[in-house]
Protein backbone atom coordinates (compact mmCIF):
# COMPACT_ATOMS: atom_id res chain seq x y z
CA UNK A 1 0.00 0.00 0.00
CA UNK A 2 2.68 2.34 1.08
CA UNK A 3 4.40 1.97 -2.64
CA UNK A 4 1.10 2.62 -4.26
CA UNK A 5 0.72 6.15 -2.48
CA UNK A 6 4.32 6.90 -3.23
CA UNK A 7 3.90 5.90 -7.12
CA UNK A 8 1.17 8.31 -6.72
CA UNK A 9 2.15 11.23 -5.04
CA UNK A 10 5.86 11.00 -7.14
CA UNK A 11 3.87 12.29 -10.52
CA UNK A 12 1.31 14.97 -8.66
CA UNK A 13 4.69 16.26 -6.40
CA UNK A 14 6.51 16.43 -9.85
CA UNK A 15 3.06 18.20 -11.46
CA UNK A 16 2.88 20.03 -8.79
CA UNK A 17 6.78 21.51 -8.73
CA UNK A 18 6.41 22.24 -12.53
CA UNK A 19 3.43 23.94 -12.09
CA UNK A 20 4.66 25.92 -9.70
CA UNK A 21 7.41 27.09 -11.69
CA UNK A 22 5.10 27.40 -14.66
CA UNK A 23 3.04 30.07 -12.55
CA UNK A 24 5.64 31.97 -11.41
CA UNK A 25 6.67 32.39 -15.05
CA UNK A 26 3.37 33.29 -15.89
CA UNK A 27 2.97 35.86 -13.06
CA UNK A 28 6.27 37.13 -13.57
CA UNK A 29 5.17 37.84 -17.60
CA UNK A 30 2.03 39.28 -16.62
CA UNK A 31 3.47 41.73 -14.12
CA UNK A 32 6.14 42.20 -16.30
CA UNK A 33 3.11 43.10 -19.43
CA UNK A 34 1.30 45.12 -15.97
CA UNK A 35 4.54 47.78 -15.34
CA UNK A 36 4.71 48.29 -18.95
CA UNK A 37 0.75 49.00 -19.45
CA UNK A 38 1.03 51.31 -16.46
CA UNK A 39 4.59 53.43 -17.57
CA UNK A 40 3.25 53.75 -21.38
CA UNK A 41 0.03 55.00 -19.61
CA UNK A 42 0.81 57.49 -17.45
CA UNK A 43 3.77 58.65 -20.15
CA UNK A 44 7.07 57.97 -18.43
CA UNK A 45 9.61 60.00 -19.54
CA UNK A 46 12.75 57.69 -19.43
CA UNK A 47 10.56 55.52 -21.83
CA UNK A 48 9.00 57.73 -24.29
CA UNK A 49 12.68 59.26 -24.41
CA UNK A 50 14.33 55.44 -25.21
CA UNK A 51 11.36 54.47 -27.58
CA UNK A 52 11.53 57.27 -29.90
CA UNK A 53 15.15 57.38 -30.26
CA UNK A 54 15.30 53.57 -31.12
CA UNK A 55 12.49 54.08 -33.31
CA UNK A 56 15.15 57.26 -35.17
CA UNK A 57 18.19 55.36 -35.24
CA UNK A 58 16.57 52.03 -37.04
CA UNK A 59 14.37 54.65 -39.46
CA UNK A 60 17.47 55.83 -40.75
CA UNK A 61 19.23 52.25 -41.00
CA UNK A 62 16.17 50.93 -42.66
CA UNK A 63 14.69 53.85 -44.84
CA UNK A 64 17.83 54.29 -47.80
CA UNK A 65 17.38 50.13 -48.34
CA UNK A 66 14.54 49.34 -50.15
CA UNK A 67 15.37 45.52 -50.45
CA UNK A 68 15.96 45.71 -46.76
CA UNK A 69 12.53 46.71 -46.31
CA UNK A 70 11.16 44.81 -48.56
CA UNK A 71 12.37 41.62 -47.03
CA UNK A 72 11.45 43.21 -43.50
CA UNK A 73 7.55 43.49 -44.73
CA UNK A 74 8.17 39.98 -45.97
CA UNK A 75 8.89 38.57 -42.61
CA UNK A 76 6.58 41.00 -40.72
CA UNK A 77 3.68 39.53 -42.97
CA UNK A 78 4.41 35.88 -40.83
CA UNK A 79 3.21 37.63 -37.70
CA UNK A 80 -0.12 39.01 -39.36
CA UNK A 81 -3.57 38.14 -38.47
CA UNK A 82 -3.88 36.52 -42.17
CA UNK A 83 -1.33 34.36 -42.24
CA UNK A 84 -1.82 33.14 -38.47
CA UNK A 85 -5.54 32.64 -38.88
CA UNK A 86 -5.07 30.72 -41.96
CA UNK A 87 -2.32 28.06 -40.09
CA UNK A 88 -4.47 27.87 -36.77
CA UNK A 89 -7.69 27.13 -38.61
CA UNK A 90 -5.94 24.42 -40.88
CA UNK A 91 -4.52 23.04 -37.82
CA UNK A 92 -8.20 23.18 -36.32
CA UNK A 93 -9.60 21.39 -39.51
CA UNK A 94 -7.12 19.18 -39.54
CA UNK A 95 -7.24 18.05 -35.77
CA UNK A 96 -11.25 17.57 -36.17
CA UNK A 97 -10.04 15.40 -39.46
CA UNK A 98 -7.91 13.23 -36.83
CA UNK A 99 -10.18 13.29 -33.96
CA UNK A 100 -8.49 15.41 -31.85
CA UNK A 101 -10.95 17.50 -30.61
CA UNK A 102 -9.52 18.75 -27.61
CA UNK A 103 -6.50 19.78 -29.52
CA UNK A 104 -8.17 21.81 -31.52
CA UNK A 105 -10.65 23.70 -28.71
CA UNK A 106 -7.27 24.49 -27.39
CA UNK A 107 -5.54 26.36 -30.22
CA UNK A 108 -9.54 27.76 -30.51
CA UNK A 109 -9.18 28.86 -27.38
CA UNK A 110 -5.68 30.48 -27.32
CA UNK A 111 -5.90 31.77 -30.81
CA UNK A 112 -9.33 34.24 -29.86
CA UNK A 113 -8.11 35.19 -26.59
CA UNK A 114 -4.94 36.67 -28.86
CA UNK A 115 -7.55 38.27 -31.41
CA UNK A 116 -9.65 39.76 -28.13
CA UNK A 117 -6.89 41.17 -26.00
CA UNK A 118 -4.85 42.74 -29.01
CA UNK A 119 -7.82 45.44 -29.78
CA UNK A 120 -8.90 45.61 -26.49
CA UNK A 121 -5.82 46.75 -25.32
CA UNK A 122 -4.58 48.98 -28.01
CA UNK A 123 -8.02 50.85 -27.65
CA UNK A 124 -7.61 51.10 -23.48
CA UNK A 125 -4.28 52.34 -23.84
CA UNK A 126 -4.58 54.55 -27.05
CA UNK A 127 -1.33 55.10 -27.98
CA UNK A 128 -0.31 56.83 -31.51
CA UNK A 129 2.16 54.43 -33.52
CA UNK A 130 5.82 56.12 -33.92
CA UNK A 131 6.14 59.35 -36.16
CA UNK A 132 9.52 58.95 -38.16
CA UNK A 133 11.41 61.00 -40.79
CA UNK A 134 10.94 58.43 -43.75
CA UNK A 135 8.19 56.04 -43.42
CA UNK A 136 8.58 52.90 -45.00
CA UNK A 137 5.46 51.07 -43.23
CA UNK A 138 1.89 52.08 -42.10
CA UNK A 139 -0.27 50.01 -39.97
CA UNK A 140 -3.86 51.01 -38.65
CA UNK A 141 -4.99 51.48 -35.04
CA UNK A 142 -3.43 52.52 -32.02
CA UNK A 143 0.43 51.24 -31.51
CA UNK A 144 0.60 49.67 -27.69
CA UNK A 145 0.90 46.62 -27.39
CA UNK A 146 1.99 45.35 -30.88
CA UNK A 147 -0.91 42.81 -32.42
CA UNK A 148 2.04 40.76 -34.33
CA UNK A 149 4.01 40.06 -31.11
CA UNK A 150 1.36 39.32 -29.67
CA UNK A 151 -0.78 37.21 -32.08
CA UNK A 152 3.02 34.86 -33.44
CA UNK A 153 3.64 34.35 -29.62
CA UNK A 154 0.44 32.55 -29.22
CA UNK A 155 -0.45 31.05 -32.37
CA UNK A 156 3.13 29.72 -33.20
CA UNK A 157 3.54 28.57 -29.01
CA UNK A 158 0.27 27.10 -29.62
CA UNK A 159 1.16 25.15 -32.20
CA UNK A 160 4.01 24.16 -31.08
CA UNK A 161 2.61 22.75 -28.16
CA UNK A 162 -0.09 21.13 -29.82
CA UNK A 163 2.56 19.12 -32.37
CA UNK A 164 5.68 18.72 -30.99
CA UNK A 165 4.48 15.28 -30.00
CA UNK A 166 4.57 14.77 -34.15
CA UNK A 167 8.17 15.38 -34.16
CA UNK A 168 11.08 13.14 -33.68
CA UNK A 169 12.81 13.79 -29.96
CA UNK A 170 15.84 15.20 -31.48
CA UNK A 171 13.87 17.48 -33.77
CA UNK A 172 11.67 18.91 -30.78
CA UNK A 173 14.58 21.50 -29.42
CA UNK A 174 15.46 22.43 -32.73
CA UNK A 175 11.71 23.32 -33.45
CA UNK A 176 11.59 25.33 -30.11
CA UNK A 177 14.34 27.06 -31.22
CA UNK A 178 13.25 27.62 -34.10
CA UNK A 179 9.82 28.60 -33.42
CA UNK A 180 11.49 31.85 -30.92
CA UNK A 181 13.91 32.80 -33.27
CA UNK A 182 10.88 33.43 -35.58
CA UNK A 183 8.29 35.61 -32.64
CA UNK A 184 11.80 37.47 -31.53
CA UNK A 185 12.73 38.45 -35.63
CA UNK A 186 8.80 39.28 -36.48
CA UNK A 187 8.92 41.42 -33.19
CA UNK A 188 11.72 43.38 -34.48
CA UNK A 189 10.58 43.44 -37.78
CA UNK A 190 8.14 46.04 -36.07
CA UNK A 191 10.40 48.27 -35.41
CA UNK A 192 12.41 48.12 -37.90
CA UNK A 193 9.61 49.32 -40.25
CA UNK A 194 8.78 52.07 -37.57
CA UNK A 195 5.06 50.70 -36.62
CA UNK A 196 5.80 50.15 -33.16
CA UNK A 197 8.09 51.20 -30.01
CA UNK A 198 9.99 49.31 -28.61
CA UNK A 199 8.08 48.52 -25.49
CA UNK A 200 4.66 47.71 -28.10
CA UNK A 201 6.30 44.75 -28.77
CA UNK A 202 7.96 43.45 -25.56
CA UNK A 203 4.61 44.47 -24.40
CA UNK A 204 3.01 41.80 -26.76
CA UNK A 205 5.76 39.52 -26.20
CA UNK A 206 5.07 39.45 -22.14
CA UNK A 207 0.83 39.21 -22.97
CA UNK A 208 1.20 36.57 -25.21
CA UNK A 209 3.55 34.34 -22.67
CA UNK A 210 1.32 35.43 -19.94
CA UNK A 211 -1.67 34.21 -22.13
CA UNK A 212 -0.15 31.61 -23.96
CA UNK A 213 0.74 30.21 -20.38
CA UNK A 214 -2.41 30.48 -18.76
CA UNK A 215 -4.27 28.13 -21.42
CA UNK A 216 -1.79 25.50 -21.55
CA UNK A 217 -1.77 25.24 -17.35
CA UNK A 218 -5.96 24.76 -17.68
CA UNK A 219 -4.84 21.97 -20.29
CA UNK A 220 -2.65 20.42 -18.34
CA UNK A 221 -5.19 20.85 -14.96
CA UNK A 222 -7.74 19.32 -17.50
CA UNK A 223 -5.57 16.97 -17.64
CA UNK A 224 -4.67 16.03 -13.84
CA UNK A 225 -8.30 15.99 -13.32
CA UNK A 226 -9.15 13.16 -15.39
CA UNK A 227 -6.38 11.04 -14.16
CA UNK A 228 -3.72 11.64 -16.91
CA UNK A 229 -0.58 11.99 -16.50
CA UNK A 230 0.94 15.62 -17.21
CA UNK A 231 4.06 15.64 -18.93
CA UNK A 232 6.80 18.57 -19.38
CA UNK A 233 5.74 20.88 -21.96
CA UNK A 234 8.39 19.83 -24.18
CA UNK A 235 7.01 17.20 -24.84
CA UNK A 236 3.99 19.00 -26.05
CA UNK A 237 0.29 18.60 -24.81
CA UNK A 238 -0.75 15.53 -25.75
CA UNK A 239 2.21 13.18 -25.83
CA UNK A 240 -0.36 9.97 -26.43
CA UNK A 241 -1.69 12.05 -29.85
CA UNK A 242 1.74 11.97 -31.38
CA UNK A 243 1.06 9.24 -34.25
CA UNK A 244 -2.79 10.44 -35.00
CA UNK A 245 -1.33 13.65 -35.54
CA UNK A 246 1.72 13.00 -37.31
CA UNK A 247 1.41 14.42 -41.09
CA UNK A 248 2.22 10.72 -42.61
CA UNK A 249 3.09 7.93 -40.15
CA UNK A 250 2.65 4.85 -42.61
CA UNK A 251 4.47 6.58 -45.17
CA UNK A 252 8.06 5.42 -45.48
CA UNK A 253 9.16 7.17 -48.96
CA UNK A 254 7.56 9.93 -50.80
CA UNK A 255 8.71 8.71 -53.91
CA UNK A 256 10.38 5.35 -54.25
CA UNK A 257 13.47 6.50 -56.86
CA UNK A 258 13.78 10.04 -55.75
CA UNK A 259 16.79 10.29 -58.06
CA UNK A 260 14.97 8.51 -61.27
CA UNK A 261 12.51 11.09 -60.98
CA UNK A 262 13.96 14.27 -60.68
CA UNK A 263 15.99 13.43 -63.58
CA UNK A 264 12.35 12.41 -65.46
CA UNK A 265 10.97 15.66 -64.86
CA UNK A 266 14.11 18.01 -65.50
CA UNK A 267 13.52 16.24 -69.29
CA UNK A 268 9.74 16.60 -69.44
CA UNK A 269 10.67 20.03 -68.11
CA UNK A 270 12.88 20.80 -71.01
CA UNK A 271 10.66 19.45 -73.61
CA UNK A 272 7.14 20.77 -72.56
CA UNK A 273 9.58 24.27 -72.78
CA UNK A 274 10.81 23.22 -76.44
CA UNK A 275 6.73 22.60 -77.63
CA UNK A 276 5.79 26.06 -75.97
CA UNK A 277 8.65 28.07 -77.62
CA UNK A 278 7.84 26.60 -80.85
CA UNK A 279 3.97 27.23 -80.73
CA UNK A 280 4.66 30.47 -79.20
CA UNK A 281 7.35 31.70 -81.54
CA UNK A 282 5.48 30.21 -84.37
CA UNK A 283 1.97 31.93 -83.63
CA UNK A 284 3.83 35.58 -82.43
CA UNK A 285 6.13 36.15 -85.48
CA UNK A 286 5.37 33.80 -88.13
CA UNK A 287 1.64 32.73 -88.28
CA UNK A 288 0.48 35.89 -90.74
CA UNK A 289 -2.36 34.57 -92.66
CA UNK A 290 -3.29 32.03 -91.36
CA UNK A 291 -6.41 31.19 -88.70
CA UNK A 292 -4.33 31.91 -85.75
CA UNK A 293 -3.71 35.54 -87.18
CA UNK A 294 -7.19 35.94 -87.99
CA UNK A 295 -8.70 34.66 -84.24
CA UNK A 296 -5.85 36.78 -82.69
CA UNK A 297 -7.08 39.73 -84.08
CA UNK A 298 -10.50 40.06 -83.83
CA UNK A 299 -11.22 38.25 -80.97
CA UNK A 300 -9.71 41.07 -78.66
CA UNK A 301 -11.53 43.37 -81.49
CA UNK A 302 -14.56 41.55 -80.49
CA UNK A 303 -14.60 41.54 -76.81
CA UNK A 304 -13.08 45.63 -76.59
CA UNK A 305 -16.32 46.78 -78.92
CA UNK A 306 -18.36 44.86 -76.08
CA UNK A 307 -17.09 46.55 -72.99
CA UNK A 308 -19.52 47.35 -69.90
CA UNK A 309 -19.09 48.86 -66.66
CA UNK A 310 -20.75 45.39 -64.77
CA UNK A 311 -18.68 43.01 -67.12
CA UNK A 312 -15.48 44.89 -66.78
CA UNK A 313 -15.84 44.47 -63.14
CA UNK A 314 -16.77 40.96 -63.56
CA UNK A 315 -13.94 39.92 -65.58
CA UNK A 316 -11.43 41.73 -62.74
CA UNK A 317 -12.99 39.21 -60.14
CA UNK A 318 -12.82 37.08 -62.10
CA UNK A 319 -9.54 37.23 -63.55
CA UNK A 320 -8.40 37.30 -59.47
CA UNK A 321 -9.09 33.60 -59.17
CA UNK A 322 -6.23 33.06 -61.79
CA UNK A 323 -3.65 35.20 -60.15
CA UNK A 324 -0.58 34.24 -58.03
CA UNK A 325 -2.31 35.17 -54.47
CA UNK A 326 -5.66 33.50 -55.21
CA UNK A 327 -3.64 30.26 -56.79
CA UNK A 328 -1.19 30.52 -53.67
CA UNK A 329 -4.35 30.98 -51.24
CA UNK A 330 -6.28 27.46 -52.89
CA UNK A 331 -2.99 25.57 -52.88
CA UNK A 332 -2.38 26.66 -48.95
CA UNK A 333 -5.82 25.51 -47.94
CA UNK A 334 -6.31 22.30 -50.27
CA UNK A 335 -2.57 20.70 -49.05
CA UNK A 336 -3.21 20.56 -45.60
CA UNK A 337 -6.26 19.14 -46.02
CA UNK A 338 -5.20 16.14 -48.30
CA UNK A 339 -2.77 15.67 -45.83
CA UNK A 340 -4.69 15.40 -42.86
CA UNK A 341 -7.52 12.65 -44.24
CA UNK A 342 -5.24 10.77 -46.45
CA UNK A 343 -1.64 10.43 -44.22
CA UNK A 344 0.09 11.32 -47.77
CA UNK A 345 2.97 13.54 -48.99
CA UNK A 346 3.09 12.44 -52.50
CA UNK A 347 -0.43 14.25 -53.56
CA UNK A 348 0.87 17.28 -51.84
CA UNK A 349 3.97 16.94 -53.65
CA UNK A 350 2.60 16.53 -56.92
CA UNK A 351 0.15 19.98 -56.56
CA UNK A 352 3.82 21.67 -55.01
CA UNK A 353 5.41 20.68 -58.60
CA UNK A 354 2.68 21.12 -60.42
CA UNK A 355 2.70 24.87 -59.34
CA UNK A 356 6.28 25.15 -59.51
CA UNK A 357 6.86 23.73 -63.15
CA UNK A 358 3.93 26.01 -64.36
CA UNK A 359 5.66 28.97 -63.33
CA UNK A 360 9.11 28.28 -64.00
CA UNK A 361 7.50 27.12 -67.67
CA UNK A 362 5.67 30.23 -68.20
CA UNK A 363 8.40 32.98 -66.87
CA UNK A 364 10.99 30.98 -69.37
CA UNK A 365 8.68 30.82 -72.27
CA UNK A 366 7.01 34.56 -71.70
CA UNK A 367 10.79 36.27 -71.37
CA UNK A 368 12.13 33.87 -74.41
CA UNK A 369 9.13 34.37 -76.41
CA UNK A 370 8.79 38.04 -75.44
CA UNK A 371 5.40 38.52 -77.17
CA UNK A 372 3.36 41.99 -77.24
CA UNK A 373 -0.02 42.09 -76.00
CA UNK A 374 -3.13 42.48 -78.15
CA UNK A 375 -3.41 45.81 -79.51
CA UNK A 376 -6.60 46.91 -77.58
CA UNK A 377 -6.96 48.75 -74.54
CA UNK A 378 -5.09 46.58 -71.57
CA UNK A 379 -7.62 47.16 -68.45
CA UNK A 380 -4.97 45.98 -66.73
CA UNK A 381 -2.64 48.64 -67.77
CA UNK A 382 1.49 47.34 -68.39
CA UNK A 383 2.76 44.11 -66.78
CA UNK A 384 5.85 42.59 -66.02
CA UNK A 385 5.60 39.60 -68.80
CA UNK A 386 4.63 39.25 -72.39
CA UNK A 387 1.88 38.24 -73.38
CA UNK A 388 2.51 34.36 -74.22
CA UNK A 389 1.38 31.91 -72.40
CA UNK A 390 -1.03 33.26 -69.63
CA UNK A 391 0.35 32.54 -66.78
CA UNK A 392 -3.71 33.27 -65.14
CA UNK A 393 -5.04 30.88 -67.09
CA UNK A 394 -2.48 28.29 -66.80
CA UNK A 395 -1.89 28.28 -63.34
CA UNK A 396 -5.63 27.59 -62.98
CA UNK A 397 -5.62 25.02 -65.28
CA UNK A 398 -2.91 23.53 -63.28
CA UNK A 399 -4.24 23.77 -60.30
CA UNK A 400 -7.45 22.58 -60.52
CA UNK A 401 -6.91 19.61 -62.77
CA UNK A 402 -4.28 18.62 -59.89
CA UNK A 403 -7.11 18.93 -57.62
CA UNK A 404 -9.57 17.25 -59.38
CA UNK A 405 -7.16 14.11 -60.02
CA UNK A 406 -6.22 13.63 -56.60
CA UNK A 407 -9.94 13.93 -54.87
CA UNK A 408 -11.95 11.82 -57.85
CA UNK A 409 -9.78 8.75 -56.83
CA UNK A 410 -10.10 9.03 -53.34
CA UNK A 411 -13.51 9.38 -52.58
CA UNK A 412 -16.75 8.16 -53.82
CA UNK A 413 -18.86 11.08 -52.21
CA UNK A 414 -21.05 13.27 -55.22
CA UNK A 415 -19.04 15.87 -54.27
CA UNK A 416 -15.95 14.67 -56.20
CA UNK A 417 -17.68 15.96 -59.26
CA UNK A 418 -17.88 19.62 -57.80
CA UNK A 419 -13.63 19.34 -58.29
CA UNK A 420 -13.91 18.01 -62.17
CA UNK A 421 -16.25 20.96 -62.67
CA UNK A 422 -14.42 23.61 -61.25
CA UNK A 423 -11.34 22.31 -63.35
CA UNK A 424 -13.68 23.23 -66.63
CA UNK A 425 -15.27 26.03 -65.26
CA UNK A 426 -12.69 28.17 -63.40
CA UNK A 427 -10.00 27.94 -66.16
CA UNK A 428 -12.72 29.04 -68.57
CA UNK A 429 -13.78 31.80 -66.78
CA UNK A 430 -10.23 32.89 -66.32
CA UNK A 431 -9.70 32.87 -70.14
CA UNK A 432 -12.63 34.63 -70.75
CA UNK A 433 -12.18 37.62 -68.73
CA UNK A 434 -8.01 37.70 -69.51
CA UNK A 435 -9.37 38.11 -73.31
CA UNK A 436 -12.28 40.45 -72.11
CA UNK A 437 -9.60 42.20 -70.59
CA UNK A 438 -7.12 43.20 -73.74
CA UNK A 439 -4.39 41.16 -71.78
CA UNK A 440 -4.23 37.91 -73.67
CA UNK A 441 -4.90 36.89 -77.47
CA UNK A 442 -6.47 33.56 -78.37
CA UNK A 443 -3.49 31.71 -78.84
CA UNK A 444 -2.05 32.46 -75.69
CA UNK A 445 -5.23 30.83 -74.11
CA UNK A 446 -3.99 27.82 -76.80
CA UNK A 447 -0.43 28.00 -74.84
CA UNK A 448 -1.53 27.76 -71.73
CA UNK A 449 -3.50 24.58 -72.53
CA UNK A 450 -0.18 23.26 -74.09
CA UNK A 451 2.13 24.14 -70.70
CA UNK A 452 -0.56 22.58 -68.42
CA UNK A 453 -1.58 19.34 -70.61
CA UNK A 454 2.24 18.52 -71.14
CA UNK A 455 3.39 19.02 -68.13
CA UNK A 456 0.44 17.46 -65.75
CA UNK A 457 0.60 14.61 -67.68
CA UNK A 458 4.42 14.32 -67.63
CA UNK A 459 4.03 15.18 -63.67
CA UNK A 460 1.38 12.81 -63.44
CA UNK A 461 3.32 10.00 -64.85
CA UNK A 462 6.56 10.61 -62.86
CA UNK A 463 4.39 11.23 -59.23
CA UNK A 464 1.79 8.85 -59.44
CA UNK A 465 -0.02 10.96 -56.73
CA UNK A 466 -2.09 8.71 -56.54
CA UNK A 467 -0.32 5.09 -55.99
CA UNK A 468 -1.26 4.84 -52.35
CA UNK A 469 -4.71 4.41 -52.92
CA UNK A 470 -4.10 1.13 -55.55
CA UNK A 471 -2.26 0.07 -52.15
CA UNK A 472 -5.21 -0.07 -49.89
CA UNK A 473 -4.77 3.46 -48.65
CA UNK A 474 -8.06 5.36 -47.12
CA UNK A 475 -9.35 8.61 -45.80
CA UNK A 476 -8.38 8.59 -41.45
CA UNK A 477 -12.38 9.58 -41.79
CA UNK A 478 -14.36 7.55 -44.18
CA UNK A 479 -16.67 9.26 -46.61
CA UNK A 480 -19.50 7.82 -44.91
CA UNK A 481 -18.25 9.52 -41.45
CA UNK A 482 -17.87 13.10 -42.82
CA UNK A 483 -20.76 14.02 -40.73
CA UNK A 484 -18.75 13.31 -37.31
CA UNK A 485 -17.06 16.20 -37.89
CA UNK A 486 -19.73 18.56 -37.09
CA UNK A 487 -19.96 16.70 -33.34
CA UNK A 488 -16.11 17.15 -32.28
CA UNK A 489 -16.18 20.30 -30.42
CA UNK A 490 -19.18 19.55 -28.63
CA UNK A 491 -18.16 16.25 -27.63
CA UNK A 492 -14.66 17.81 -26.54
CA UNK A 493 -17.28 20.24 -23.83
CA UNK A 494 -18.58 17.01 -22.38
CA UNK A 495 -17.15 16.12 -18.68
CA UNK A 496 -15.28 12.60 -18.70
Amino acid sequence: MTAVKESTRRPLGHFAGRSLAGLLVIAGAGAGFGLLLMLVRFHWNPLQHADHEVAEWFNGLVAPHHALVTVLQAVTDLGGRPVLIWLVTIAVVGLLIRRQSRLAVYLITAGVGGLILDPSLKTLVGRLRPVVDVPVASAPGNSFPSGHALGSFVAYGALLLVFLPALAPRWRKPAIAIAAVLVAVIGLTRIALGVHFVSDVLAGWLLGAAWLGVTAYAFRLWRRERGRPVPPLSEGLEPEAGEEITPAPAEEHVLEHPRSAVAELLVGWVIVFGALYGFGMYVSYHAKGTVFAAVDTEVPRWFAERHTDVLTDLSWWWSKFGDTHAILLVSLVFCPLVLAVWRRWRPVLFVALAMFGELTLFLAAARAVDRPRPAVENLDGQMPTSSFPSGHIAATICLWTAMALIVFVRTDRWWRWLFVGLAVIMPVGVAVSRMYRGMHHPTDFMGAILLSALWMGSLYWVVRPNADVHEGNRPAIGSEQIGELDDELAKAARPG
